[in-house]
């Protein structure tokens, strides 16, 4: 008699594909789309218990799905986590976290060269609930250790950060959190677990946009939280219940197709960001580029470690000006002479995206905490896409090439 062959691991690129594929009664090969607000149920004992938690089924629409819980399954999949929940979009991930973790008193640490949405959710908005935050440098762990007190439960960075692309040592920030009995959460949003994977690096939870390179084509907002699954249960999923930040069916669906190419899209778009960068680098019009995938990088040697030896797909550079007033018009100027490439705010899509952080993520910070995040007037972020490299390269020439 033939013995059935013990599973072995998969790879995360056929996990992307495989992972959490769950068949109806009809066997169709793609993920079903489920449609619906409500579940009926087999008897009204069994809708008691599974309101109260006491037995596994679908009861509403806010509270789940099967195709959002797929995509859950597919994500902590990938990430090497044990369970995710997923929501409507990043920013409401972050606010779940920090509603499911946090209350009056509590304490966060923060990069401060984090997305401007993010600075703002964590350092005015949940001041008004009497949280307490401290936005430190990125790359130094001394500066985080030093800005641990007692009442510290949430670590919280984004590596690479947006614009920057900074990168900090994930397992010394999670050695730092833990020895103070508190959290490590990681914005994976510009990485995704194709080039990186906090949790094997000691972090808890890992935050996602799947807006951005999840879904790759710019189509859907979505966010996710993965973690264990006591985290998931105990402290996030009540926060969905009673707050309603959820994932709308054909947005998980969408974002369920968009991982199935995720791998061979970020490996394909970073390569066309380094070839993108080392051009930059040589162009006389650029002052500075900011890319982990480049050996002037500060973070170079760390970042091709930390994200399996690729720098990722977004980059950013400064033009050449006298004065902060002419380096603003001067990035308005490369944006405005482009013809092809997108003069847009998104990223993750197979189209290249540009875009002037100070007047657009970064917008709603003030002057002050946009030099401290490093932030200037004369950068342009650029999310690099599909297009042939000479195209991306020529269309940026035609701005910088008359400065």
């Amino acid at each position: 008699m033939t013995q059935p062959r013990s599973p072995r691991p998969l790879h995360r690129d056929t996990l992307a594909v495989r992972a959490a594929l769950e068949r109806s009664q009809y066997g169709e090969n793609s993920e079903a789309l489920y449609l619906t607000s409500g579940y009926v149920q087999p008897s009204a004992a069994t809708a008691a218990a599974r309101f109260a938690g006491d037995e596994d089924g679908f009861t509403y629409g806010r509270y789940g799905n099967p195709t959002v819980a797929s995509l859950e399954a597919r994500l902590a999949a990938m990430e090497g986590t044990e369970a995710c929940m997923s929501t409507a979009s990043g920013m409401s991930a972050i606010l779940m976290m920090c509603m499911g973790l946090l209350k009056a008193g509590d304490h966060v640490v923060c990069s401060q060269s984090m997305f401007g949405s993010t600075i703002k959710l964590i350092g005015s908005d949940l001041a008004k609930f009497g949280v307490e935050s401290s936005f430190v440098s990125q790359t130094d762990a001394t500066a985080w250790a030093a800005a641990v007190r007692p009442t510290t439960r949430l670590l919280f960075c984004e590596t690479p950060t947006n614009p920057l692309t900074e990168v900090c040592d994930i397992q010394a920030l999670a050695d730092i959190a833990h020895g103070a009995g508190a959290l490590l959460a990681v914005d994976n949003c510009f990485a995704t677990p194709a080039l990186q994977r906090p949790a094997s690096l000691g972090a808890d939870i890992i935050m996602h946009s799947g807006t951005k390179y999840l879904d790759g084509q710019g189509r859907v907002m979505a966010g996710a939280l993965c973690a264990s699954q006591v985290l998931v249960t105990e402290k996030f999923l009540p926060v969905l219940k009673s707050a309603g930040m959820t994932l709308a069916p054909f947005n998980a669906w969408v974002v369920l197709k968009g991982l199935e190419t995720l791998d061979i899209r970020m490996r394909a778009q970073s390569a066309n960001a380094l070839a993108l960068g080392q051009w930059l680098e040589q162009c006389s019009a650029v002052q500075r580029v900011y890319y982990p995938g480049l050996p002037s990088h500060p973070q170079h040697a760390l970042a091709m470690r930390q994200q399996s030896g690729c720098g990722g797909a977004v980059l950013s550079f400064e033009v050449r000006a006298d004065a902060p007033k002419q380096a603003r018009a001067r990035a308005f100027h490369v944006l405005d002479s482009l013809q092809v490439l997108s003069l847009c705010t998104n990223l993750g899509d197979t189209k290249t995206l540009a875009a002037h952080p100070a007047s657009t993520s970064h917008g709603r910070l003030t002057e002050a905490q946009r030099q401290v995040a490093g932030v200037t007037q004369g950068m342009v972020r650029v999310a690099v896409g599909l297009e042939h490299i000479d195209d991306i390269i020529a269309d940026l020439a035609g701005g910088l090439d008359t400065l």
